[in-house]
């Protein structure tokens, strides 16, 4: 005789929340996981850049060098280096454990939306405003980059590296996957302009963000359309969308002070997570666990599935 199996469980969403941080910094413009997501990473408009423990919402170092707001930053693998891009047109390579600036890298004609690390944090990405990715090596020291993507025809607001693959969104309403080891490029066309893309974490599948308050799941080989989210308001302002750690759920930032999220293959609205009366600027989704950071106005907000508190008490012994 054999037993029914078990209904697999419901993917928990990261409703509860655990922590607020005052970043001190003005307006927080990014906030981003580190590679194990044990650490935080907030932009600020006060030109600098912070880096928090997750467990405890505590300071651990302040990074200043930047002339203007920074818009976006990024961790190597190893933790060891962080990356940070800015409206003063630069990017610049930090020494984690120091704080000092090991690079400044000038060239981008305009401000640099966002950056990101390579695998092996040997190269640095950054798309900005001029239109353009410019690809740096981190362990030479040249001051030109050693390669610039200029396909797009107005500014590059969000990028995504996966192994080989770069994945570019632009105001001129195209996403952009770069095989950078076969040097091919696919493109698809999407009307309005975009604020955000990302892989799955799979791989099969892209996700951008777009002004016409839409988040479009396409197949990444074929550009077919897999799923249109809606609901929330994204009009006037540069917002994150991303998937859940397991692909299960779409989230997306909102200019009505909500986190919207979706189940992935529904497309029913899951989660309307209340942040604040704010624009929710930013947010961030934990590599691993079910863990969200949200930024809005000056603070960042930590959320998790389980209160903190059932979590302790289910953790003594």
């Amino acid at each position: 005789m054999s037993f029914p199996q078990p209904r697999p469980q419901a993917p928990q969403l990261p409703q509860h929340l655990l922590r607020t941080i005052d970043c001190q910094q003005a307006a927080v413009r990014a906030v981003r996981f580190n590679a194990d997501g044990n650490y935080l990473l907030s932009c600020g408009s006060d030109k600098s850049l912070k880096l928090w423990s997750v467990s405890r919402g505590t300071p651990l170092k302040t990074y200043s060098g930047h002339g203007y707001e920074v818009l976006d930053a990024d961790s190597s693998y190893d933790n060891s280096q962080l990356c940070s891009c800015s409206s003063d047109k630069t990017v610049i390579l930090w020494d984690v454990a120091t704080g000092q600036v090991t690079r400044k890298l000038r060239g981008h004609a305009g401000k640099v939306n966002c950056v990101q690390f390579n695998e092996e944090a040997t190269v640095i990405l950054s798309g900005s405003i001029d239109g353009t990715v410019r690809c740096w090596d981190t362990r030479s020291r040249r001051f030109e980059p050693i390669q610039v993507l200029d396909e797009a025809s107005d500014g590059i607001s969000s990028l995504k590296v996966v192994q080989h693959e770069l994945l570019t969104g632009s105001v001129d309403g195209r996403v952009r996957r770069y095989d950078l080891r076969m040097g091919q490029l696919h493109v698809d066309f999407i009307s309005s302009p975009i604020t955000c893309v990302c892989f799955s974490q799979d791989g099969q599948c892209t996700l951008s963000s777009t002004l016409d308050s839409t988040v479009r799941l396409l197949d990444k080989s074929t550009g077919e359309m897999l799923g249109e989210y809606k609901g929330h308001k994204m009009k006037g302002y540069k917002l994150d969308c991303c998937l859940s750690s397991k692909d299960t759920h779409v989230l997306s930032c909102s200019e009505d002070g909500h986190v919207y999220c979706w189940d992935l293959v529904e497309g029913s609205l899951t989660l309307k997570l209340p942040v604040g009366k704010a624009v929710v600027q930013s947010l961030s989704f934990h590599p691993t666990e079910t863990c969200l950071a949200t930024a809005m106005e000056g603070r960042v907000q930590v959320w998790g599935a389980e209160p903190e508190e059932a979590e302790e008490d289910g953790g003594a012994t």
